[in-house]
């Protein structure tokens, strides 16, 4: 009588035990995965910033540009470069016919 007793025991003990170490295995690996994220963040902020950086300089060059571009169209420039204007010449017609 005792001996399947501690056959079911042993049984029970080795199917927690199983539960138990995978879950500590898991919860382990997981948290090695939190430091090591947690270790590479402040490099990938840095390199987040950088790009954000890099856009709006590239945009601060274009909205320059393009209100240069709109200030001399609206300006026009100093020169005057439109020479006589060709005049009409006449052009025969024709008497009208009757």
């Amino acid at each position: 009588m005792e001996r399947p007793l501690l056959t079911v025991l042993l049984l029970v003990g080795l199917v927690i035990g199983c539960a138990v170490g995978s879950a500590y295995a898991r919860a382990r690996r997981g948290w090695n995965d939190y430091q090591t994220v947690k270790k590479s963040v402040p490099g990938a902020r840095r390199g987040a910033w950088s790009l954000i950086r890099g856009v709006a300089v590239k945009a601060a060059v274009i909205g320059v540009l393009l209100f240069g571009a709109v200030a001399y169209a609206a300006v026009g420039s100093d020169e005057e470069t439109a020479g006589p204007t060709p005049s009409q010449s006449p052009t025969q017609s024709e008497p009208p016919h009757r």
